[in-house]
């Protein structure tokens, strides 16, 4: 699919169908997450992977995942991340958000599902799942064929309202 058409096209799914998403589809997602760029190319993401049945209800102590029968929860290594030297702004949230969004983006050429969530229990998550202490869950990919038909476009801010040519 042509990306202007794909990323028109994607919109956040909150209904599944039961079915299981094959290890081909699941390994193009990450393969497109891990070659998302990077600060610096320091690749400070982990990304865990939840598909068995009592991972995911372990999963859904800490947020709700719509029924997803995968989801990833993309993480950023603060051990490693870039440092901006002007302010020390590190570029975690920054590079796991790149990561997702591209694995979002393959998840929907491949005729998948998604929804972006940051709504989540981070202790929850962090017990549940014995995440590292350099390590922070920034967000939750749900993925799965949806159950839902896209019957609109939600209505985007005019160009106008989006961008300011040469100043503000």
């Amino acid at each position: 699919m042509e990306f202007s058409k794909l990323v028109a096209h994607r919109h956040s799914v909150r209904n599944y169908l039961p079915k299981k998403v094959e290890s081909e589809k699941r390994n193009a997602v990450l393969e497109a997450g891990r070659i998302a760029p990077t600060a610096a190319n320091l690749q400070p993401v982990k990304v865990l992977v939840l598909e068995d049945e009592s991972n995911l209800t372990k999963l859904k102590k800490a947020a709700n995942i719509y029924d997803a029968p995968l989801a990833f929860v993309v993480c950023a290594d603060h051990s490693t991340a870039w440092k901006r030297p002007f302010d020390s702004k590190q570029t975690t949230d920054i590079d796991a958000s790149i990561v997702t969004d591209h694995m979002m983006l393959q998840a929907e050429e491949l005729g998948l599902g998604s929804v972006w969530i940051c709504y989540f229990k981070p202790d929850i998550l962090k017990e549940e799942f014995s995440i590292p202490d350099n390590l922070e869950a920034v967000n939750i990919l749900a993925v799965g064929y949806s159950a839902e038909t896209k019957t609109s476009d939600k209505i985007r801010k005019s160009m106008e309202r989006f961008a300011s040519f040469e100043q503000f």
